[in-house]
């Protein structure tokens, strides 16, 4: 029984340790790629229009039903262009959480910190995409394009 008690601990301590690591917080569109997520089509489209305050109440819904990067990402992207760099950030770490390969929340992300002033941070993720994709990805190419933008004014 002492070791079947001494097991379980062990267990757990493993379980909470594994979580620790593989949901390290990081401060979007989104990746195509991704199977698990609700059919984001709308909200796509309204982006695209610009129409952030339609793209935000569906996304609302959404997100309260999926805990899904995706829809963190996209949400974050949405809080992002309607100048509400606090919440979005917080959307962004959500996406990452649960995905920190996610290469869209990454990029949109080191957006945020470009539009904010915090240029490390942005470097950061660059530095982050790279390891994502060595070969170079449109991800990493627009985040470097936007931190030569800012640099450029």
């Amino acid at each position: 029984m002492k070791y079947a008690i001494l097991g379980f601990i062990w267990l757990c301590a493993i379980s909470a340790g594994f979580s620790a690591v593989t949901a390290l917080p990081a401060f979007a569109v989104d990746n195509m790629q991704s199977t698990d997520a609700p059919d984001l089509t709308s909200v796509r489209a309204k982006i695209d229009a610009k129409d952030y305050a339609g793209a935000l109440s569906e996304l609302r819904g959404l997100a309260e039903d999926n805990q899904q990067a995706d829809v963190y990402n996209l949400m974050g992207y949405t809080l992002r262009k309607t100048g509400d760099y606090r919440t979005s950030l917080t959307y962004y770490t959500k996406a990452l959480e649960l995905r920190p390969d996610h290469k869209a929340a990454r990029e949109y992300l080191g957006e945020l910190y470009v539009e904010t002033g915090e240029t490390a941070k942005a470097e950061e993720q660059v530095a982050s995409l790279k390891q994502l994709c060595p070969d170079g990805c449109e991800e990493l190419e627009d985040l470097q394009k936007a931190i030569a933008a800012k640099a450029g004014n």
